[in-house]
This record gives C-alpha cells, sequence and structure tokens, in this order.
C-alpha cells in the first residue's frame, strides 16, 4: 500500500480530523504516512490498539534508543544551541525521564499551585472585562493565547521590562509549523528565546526569588539537580506543551458547546456542581491534542497485522472513535456524563507525562470567572444570545486551532 500523504498540523486538517482518522480505522488502523519534510510515520487509530501502544516499552519516546547506527547516522544535523531541547521529559524513557520529572515536582509545591490558580482567575477576569467593553472578540487571539503565555512568564518571574520581548518570541515559537520553511523563520526567535532563558536560569542560581525558575534551579534530590541544559530543555517544554493544550481546549470547549446549545443552557442554568464534569467531558470529547507525542519502534512491532520497523516513528490518536466496545457513545457530548471508563482520557493516563499537561489546561478552563461567563447570557460563548441580547459579535470563527 503506498503512504498516505498528510499534514496533521496543517489548519486545514485540524479543523476536522475525524472522518480521515475514521476512514483509517475501517481500512487501514494501523497506517504508513508522509508527513511534511518527506519525514514517514506510523498512525495507530483503533482504540485497543492505542490503548496497547501508549503502555508498550518497545516504543521509546527518546529516539537515540531506538535507531540503528544507519539510521542514526541520517538524523539531520541540529545545531549545537538547540540540542538541549532533544533531552526534555516528554522525549526522554525511564529512568531519565523519572528523575527528571522528580526534580521538577519538587517545584511545583501547593503554594505556587494555589498562586497560579489565583492569578488565573484575575487575569480571565481581565480579559472578559476587556472584550466587554469592546462587545467584540476574537476568542483565540484575546482570550486563550495570552493566558498560557501571560501566566507561564509570570510563573518563571519573567520581569515586566522583558515581557512584551518574551510574549514576542513565544508567539512566533508556538506558531511555528513543523515543516521545514516554518522551522527556519522561528530560528532566530529559538536563538534569542534560549539565549534570554539561559542568562535568567543564571542570575537565579546566583540569587534566587520566587518564582518558578529559581524552585527549578534549587530542586534537588539525593543530591541530585538539574543542570543548565535541563532547565532550558524543561522551560521550553512549559512554553510550548502549556500553551497548546490550553489555547486548544479552550478554543475546541467552547466551539463543542455553541454546537450543542442545550449544553450551553444548562451550564448557563446556574449548575455550578455540572463545572467539573464540563470540563472532564471537553477533554474527552474533544481532545487538545490530535495524537499522543511521537514514539519510535525499539524493534520490529507487529500490531494489527502490520509490522512497524525499528527506528520508525509512530504516533497513537488520541480522538475518540466513533464507536468502539470501550466507548460506545464517544461522539455523543454531555456535560453531565458520571461515566467515563474507557474513555480518551483513560488513555492519557498510560502516558508517563499526561500529568505534566492536563492539570494546568484543567484549571485554566475551571477559573471561577469564566465559568460565570459561560453561565450569562453575555458570555462571549453564546453567539446567539450574545449577538441578541448583549450586542455580541464574533470576529470571524477563529475558535479551534
Amino acid at each position: 500500500m503506498k503512504d498516505i500523504e498528510v499534514d496533521l498540523a496543517s489548519p486545514e486538517f485540524k479543523a476536522d480530523p475525524y472522518p480521515f482518522f475514521a476512514r483509517l480505522r475501517e481500512t487501514a488502523p494501523v497506517c504508513r504516512v508522509t508527513l511534511p519534510g518527506r519525514q514517514a510515520a506510523w498512525l495507530i487509530t483503533r482504540y485497543d490498539d492505542v490503548a496497547a501502544a501508549l503502555k508498550d516499552a518497545r516504543l521509546a519516546k527518546d529516539r537515540n534508543t531506538a535507531l540503528t547506527p544507519d539510521q542514526a547516522a541520517r538524523q539531520p544535523w541540529v545545531p549545537k544551541m538547540f540540542r538541549p531541547l532533544n533531552r526534555n521529559m516528554l522525549d526522554l524513557d525511564p529512568p531519565d525521564h523519572t528523575r527528571l520529572r522528580g526534580l521538577v515536582q519538587k517545584a511545583f509545591t501547593p503554594r505556587l499551585i494555589e498562586r497560579m490558580r489565583e492569578r488565573v482567575d484575575s487575569l480571565t477576569g481581565e480579559l472578559l472585562d476587556a472584550a466587554l467593553r469592546r462587545r467584540r472578540v476574537d476568542l483565540i487571539r484575546d482570550y486563550a493565547l495570552p493566558i498560557p503565555t501571560t501566566i507561564i512568564a509570570e510563573m518563571l518571574g519573567v520581569p515586566a521590562a522583558d515581557r512584551h520581548r518574551f510574549h514576542r518570541w513565544s508567539r512566533v515559537i508556538v506558531a511555528t509549523s513543523p515543516s521545514g520553511p516554518g522551522m527556519a523563520k522561528a530560528i532566530p526567535s529559538v536563538f534569542f528565546f534560549l539565549r534570554y532563558i539561559r542568562r535568567l536560569v543564571r542570575a537565579r542560581r546566583a540569587e534566587p526569588r520566587d518564582d518558578l525558575v529559581s524552585a527549578l534551579a534549587q530542586a534537588e534530590e539525593a543530591g541530585d539537580e538539574l543542570s543548565e541544559d535541563e532547565l532550558l530543555a524543561m522551560i521550553f517544554l512549559l512554553l510550548v506543551a502549556g500553551h497548546e493544550t490550553t489555547v486548544n481546549l479552550i478554543g475546541n470547549g467552547a466551539l463543542a458547546l455553541m454546537r450543542h446549545p442545550a449544553q450551553m443552557e444548562r451550564l448557563r442554568g446556574g449548575e455550578p456542581a455540572l463545572v467539573k464534569t464540563a470540563v472532564e467531558e471537553l477533554l474527552r470529547y474533544e481532545s487538545p491534542l490530535a495524537t499522543a507525542t511521537e514514539r519510535f519502534a525499539r524493534e520490529d512491532i507487529p500490531i494489527a497485522g502490520v509490522v512497524i520497523p525499528r527506528g520508525e516513528m509512530v504516533y497513537a490518536v488520541l480522538p475518540p472513535p466513533t464507536a468502539t466496545t470501550a466507548n460506545s457513545r464517544a461522539r455523543t457530548f454531555s456535560t453531565s456524563r458520571a461515566n467515563r471508563t474507557g474513555t480518551w482520557r483513560s488513555a492519557w493516563r498510560f502516558t508517563t507525562a499526561s500529568a505534566r499537561r492536563w492539570p494546568a489546561s484543567r484549571g485554566r478552563l475551571r477559573s471561577p470567572r469564566l465559568c460565570a461567563a459561560l453561565r450569562d447570557c453575555g458570555s462571549p460563548f453564546n453567539r446567539a444570545s450574545c449577538a441578541g441580547v448583549a450586542g455580541w459579535s464574533f470576529a470571524g470563527s477563529n475558535l479551534s486551532r
């Protein structure tokens, strides 16, 4: 079978990936595809196969432990300044991953998390109040994007005078296409961002403050601590992963509620207890990510009658199937769904790094001010009510990235 050419990162594909994945589940549940830049990868699309793959130790996160010597020799050259990024927590396996996770968890203290929760609530209120004054909002540009970049900059301890530069570099980095030309355009921003973070890390090692960079620099376990390169990789990961899950969850969640007005009405009807289950349902129904992060076959692996050769890249597809024995109502949306056994969120528990990504996104969507806005007839998330009651108008349809 000839490889299928697909750009998983393109806006056109992201707008509605479900029909493509549904066809693969029916005709080629383990399928070799060609990505932009002529890179080959395998997509695993059926629920049981994905659940098994996410727990399979033969699928490595660290490509260096999977490639043959010949494959390793053909890998593209990476400039020295960018090499530390290849050693981030999402691209490592135990025991390296376990070590980094243990150190990083020491920095995320209850006090830091509570302070972040309060600041998220304050920031969402500021953004929603600004939207009310304008009586017009682009949900992604005016709300979803500023939340993670602002919160991350403040958590890290980036001085207020530097935040305009930090935000400029961040916008370029998180908007970069994985294609060759897209990556090339981002190189200057990545260079300046990494140089800035190195200087910030060194400053905080010399004079610690009450911020996340200082906490990460001081984190220690059994005499072990993060190196400067590991700190650099962790901060870069925090920016990219924290941005993507938050922005996509807010955009996809708002769009799902618009498409299900009865569920929107339930939230707007003053049932606070529904907020928590609604956020969990939005995570399940419209995953912020189409696939789990890449893995690499450590050996030839047979899956569903197909053999994935050693060293090749594998993506496990996360969007819910239209019908599986594990989750027969996967495409039914209900903010009060009580039983989530077998949902795709369960599959996320199989990954060693998922816990680092979801909680922050949940917390940002559960902000009291945002929850109040969801229940408010003047909410920017209800197109009909906004237009008919509060005079709102939407800037296009830029809801989901």
